[in-house]
């Protein structure tokens, strides 16, 4: 397999395997072993590469996510996936779309392997329903109702309108603003009154071990960690396809948030602030 053919198929393949694990660490471990495999592969009678590598990628991740599951059922703590940066900052290229936001991602992680896999593999890399069920076993029909189950519990994600970039980077930098002025009631102002705040700490760091709710109580919060950790630098990001704020101390990230929005407010409010799963950017 030539190089340029590679790493014109790179992007789908990474993204592949990140859809279905929701880690950059374990898709560029997949990743790694697509392209091996490729590498040593007599490729000559595939007719669509693409489909072929992608199919190869699904197939590792879906035998990785499949091994983890006892590790991430038994993860301290609510679970977020590892932000992918986009835009300008990445260092790895993938096929952006609504399946590799944040609060996607967030939702499948509550789908079986083989739902996970087959929503991805069909809806997001159109592959019909016999090339699913050789990835994930069973019949074509078996492997519709799959997609079928993984797509109404996504929906609610799905069908809701998603703020633009500028939308969402305006209201995080007034966020920003007020949050390291302490300014407790222009942080209310940007907050949905039924604001949810969840954070990743993954037993590594101190974290919400649940969901903080309430426009007030997570403004609080908010204000009491920056007077906590004393960060001396914010950055307005893209992760997910989304602006996010990367906030530092003595040089090191020491968590990434991300959010929803809707009517200019502050939905919903997810901080990363696992070490390991922010070391990478």
């Amino acid at each position: 397999m030539e190089p340029a053919d590679w790493e014109s198929h790179r992007p789908a393949v990474f993204g592949a395997a990140y859809r279905i694990l929701g880690s950059v660490a374990e898709a560029e471990d997949v990743t790694q072993d697509v392209w091996l495999r490729a590498r040593g592969a007599d490729l000559g009678e595939v007719r669509d590469l693409r489909a072929w590598l992608v199919t190869v990628s699904a197939r590792t991740a879906y035998n990785v996510l499949q091994s983890a599951r006892v590790r991430r059922e038994s993860y301290v703590g609510p679970w977020l996936p590892e932000p992918l940066l986009t835009g300008p900052d990445a260092a790895e290229r993938v096929l952006l779309d609504e399946s590799v936001s944040t609060a996607l991602l967030v939702v499948m992680e509550a789908l079986t392997p083989r739902e996970r896999v087959a929503l991805v593999l069909h809806d997001v890399f159109e592959f019909p329903f016999d090339q699913v069920a050789e990835v994930v076993g069973g019949t074509p029909a078996a492997s519709r109702k799959l997609a079928w189950r993984a797509r109404e519990r996504v929906g609610a994600v799905t069908e809701r309108p998603r703020a633009s970039k500028g939308e969402t980077r305006r209201v995080l930098e007034a966020f920003r603003a007020a949050a390291h002025a302490g300014d407790l009631a222009r942080l209310v102002e940007l907050l949905d009154p039924d604001a949810t705040y969840v954070a990743d700490g993954g037993g590594k760091v101190t974290a919400a071990r649940k969901p903080v709710l309430g426009r007030e109580r997570i403004a609080l919060l908010v204000v009491r960690q920056i007077e906590l950790r004393r960060p001396d630098a914010v950055r307005i990001v893209e992760v997910n396809g989304s602006p996010a704020l990367a906030t530092y101390r003595d040089g090191t990230l020491v968590w990434l948030d991300t959010v929803e929005i809707a009517g200019g407010r502050i939905t919903e409010f997810r901080r990363q602030v696992n070490p390991e799963k922010l070391g990478h950017i």
